[in-house]
């Protein structure tokens, strides 16, 4: 997300501070192409990339005490429902922590703007499409529960000292270089190699699969747009069973995918479907990129860089 969003700033005349730990929470080589890749581009020179994690108050007032910010996009984030059952203090630290570092220097360093990355997973029991006026108080994992602390630190910041504040609740963000613990890249690099896939139930749960492209879109949106305090559904509003993801990656890569089915987790969700009318309102933001034509783009991107993601662990 982080690395699309920059090229699109990059492209708009922007100049961009990108800061990352690069954890190996996921293999660093997808972190690395990133970075080359907004490095190469056209206006790579405007890019500064700085090795910070967020958890580290004093390393980040240093880079809000040589920039002038006018917005932070908060795009950091352990994520995953799975793993932050593993390990949920590091959830905590970086989801809340980190984002109360962020609002805390943007106060005091005078930025008025901040875009905070949250998720549809706290949407968890409520009935579909979701809104944004559902109510979201019994998150089922430590990563929603960690994105609904950080939603609330943001709204305080709001409330106390005026800061403009957009929350983006993200649908199943996929696309080229995506993480590698999500269905789309591990369906596609498995399929390929010839591997079998995991699927956790039948399949038949649904996704609102949104590309990547169009959440950088969104994201920069909010980034301009004065909104006080709004939380924000970023999704393509067209939610699809998983099975008719994989059935899209067949048809792209050529090959038969190989299916082990294991039991439906239950700190996962049955379906996802983002109400984005607020979006069209709010930001005048839409979706223009279809599963289809996303899926396309997404194993197209595999293929060509296939000799290097040969190397990359899931």
């Amino acid at each position: 997300m982080g690395w699309k969003t920059a090229l699109f700033l990059l492209a708009r005349g922007y100049s961009v501070i990108g800061i990352d730990n690069l954890n190996e929470y996921y293999d660093p080589k997808l972190k690395g192409w990133r970075l080359e890749n907004i490095k190469g581009s056209k206006e790579g020179g405007n890019f500064k990339f700085v090795y910070i994690d967020i958890e580290e108050k004093n390393a980040l007032k240093d880079l809000f005490t040589e920039h002038k910010f006018e917005a932070v996009i908060n795009l950091a984030a352990r994520a995953g429902v799975r793993y932050s059952l593993l390990d949920p203090f590091v959830y905590m630290r970086t989801n809340a922590m980190g984002t109360l570092n962020l609002l805390e220097l943007s106060r005091q360093y005078g930025c008025k703007k901040f875009v905070l990355a949250s998720t549809s997973s706290l949407y968890a029991g409520q009935p579909v499409p979701f809104t944004e006026d559902l109510p979201v108080n019994t998150p089922i994992s430590p990563y929603a529960a960690s994105k609904k602390s950080a939603e609330a630190l943001a709204y305080t910041y709001h409330y106390l000292y005026g800061l403009d504040v957009t929350v983006l609740r993200y649908f199943t963000v996929y696309g080229p270089a995506g993480r590698p613990d999500m269905s789309p890249f591990r369906f596609i690099k498995r399929i390929d190699e010839g591997q079998p896939i995991d699927l956790f139930g039948d399949g038949t749960q649904k996704r609102d699969f949104t590309y990547i492209d169009d959440v950088a879109e969104a994201t920069i949106r909010a980034a301009e747009t004065g909104t006080g305090y709004e939380i924000i559904n970023i999704g393509n509003n067209r939610p699809h069973e998983l099975n008719r993801l994989i059935e899209l990656i067949e048809k792209g890569l050529g090959k038969k995918g190989l299916r082990e089915l294991k039991p439906f987790h239950k700190a996962d969700m049955k379906e996802t479907w983002a109400d984005i009318s607020k979006a069209g309102r709010v930001l005048n933001w839409k979706p223009a990129i279809t599963l289809e034509d996303g899926v396309e783009k997404t194993v197209r991107w595999h293929v060509e860089n296939r000799e290097w993601l040969l190397k990359v662990k899931l």
